[in-house]
């Protein structure tokens, strides 16, 4: 039976059963038993002590937020480097349906 959207019903997700299999109880080697999260977390670490770029990205991600991301956008005036209140007015208006073209730097202003 399909739920919302037509996918499963949540307690079939593929993401809920993950949840539900990475808080069960693992054995490591020294036969200490731990949440499964756990020894996914070491693996992580371990990964990034051993120089794996993609894994001490994902540590420095998890721990410090991903790095902030410049936006840079074209407009009849060139291109123009946004602040985070501009980007805001520009969703706003866009989503509204105020404009369909970006507006020039002298309307933001």
């Amino acid at each position: 039976m399909a739920g919302a959207g037509g996918r499963p019903p949540k307690e079939k997700s593929f993401a809920n059963m993950l949840r539900i299999a990475i808080s069960e109880a693992t054995v490591d080697e020294h036969g200490v038993s731990k949440p499964k999260l756990r020894a996914v977390a070491e693996m992580l670490v371990t990964k990034a002590l051993e120089g794996d770029m993609a894994a001490i990205r994902e540590v420095a991600d998890r721990l410090d937020g991903k790095a902030a991301q410049a936006v840079e956008i074209s407009t009849p005036d060139g291109p123009s480097r946004l602040t985070d209140a501009e980007l805001e007015l520009i969703a706003t208006a866009s989503s509204s349906g105020a404009f369909e073209t970006p507006p020039s730097k002298s309307q933001l202003n």
